[in-house]
């Protein structure tokens, strides 16, 4: 599935979803809501950033930095929005970080970067980063735009990230000292 495909999957999930009239009045059940944005968003992100530790053999660790990479941009550009805008959450006005929705930011890059490795599973990553965006509206802690925004967000630094050769914040440094001793770590970024 190529990343056109993926955005008209996770587009077509998050409008159906999201936009249905009067969804967030007829839902009967908020703990599966409760649930996917607290629990279920931390296995989302959590898997999506291990996962290819597991399966991904020798390029598993290059690509779980990756995905960790995205996540960290995507929480970062995200919470210096919120900052910025200082939107009041629909469940409570003196709360000033409604837009844009962090939730639907970070599931929506991981989801982004594990389609982009994984294609054949695309829509479910897109499918679980469209529920938690949904579940987000439902508890009435964002508004349908706070998530709109958010996901394009999260897809967008996907995008980006994919694009880059050695990540965007963070990547690997392997390198020998003078001595002839490996060096293995972890060095930020700091080009702006």
């Amino acid at each position: 599935m190529s990343w056109k495909h993926g955005l008209v999957a996770a587009t077509v999930i998050l409008s159906t979803t999201l936009s249905a009239p009067g969804v967030r009045a007829q839902t009967t059940n908020k703990g599966f809501s409760e649930f996917v944005s607290g629990a279920g968003t931390v296995i989302f992100l959590g898997g999506g950033s291990l996962l290819p530790l597991l399966t991904d053999g020798a390029d598993g660790g290059q690509r779980s930095l990756r995905v960790v990479d995205a996540l960290t941009t995507s929480a970062a550009l995200c919470y210096g929005l919120k900052e910025v805008v200082k939107s009041p959450r629909p469940d409570n006005e003196r709360e000033l970080d409604s837009f844009p929705s962090c939730h639907a930011t970070t599931a929506f890059a991981v989801a982004r970067i594990q389609s982009h490795y994984h294609p054949d599973y695309a829509i479910l990553w897109y499918g679980g980063a469209a529920l938690i965006g949904y579940s987000r509206i439902d508890l009435n802690r964002h508004r349908f735009t706070d998530v709109l925004i958010g996901a394009g967000l999260g897809y967008l630094v996907g995008e980006i990230e994919l694009g880059q050769k050695r990540g965007l914040l963070l990547f690997p440094l392997i390198r020998q000292d003078a001595q002839g001793n490996s060096i293995i770590g972890l060095q930020v970024k700091g080009e702006f």
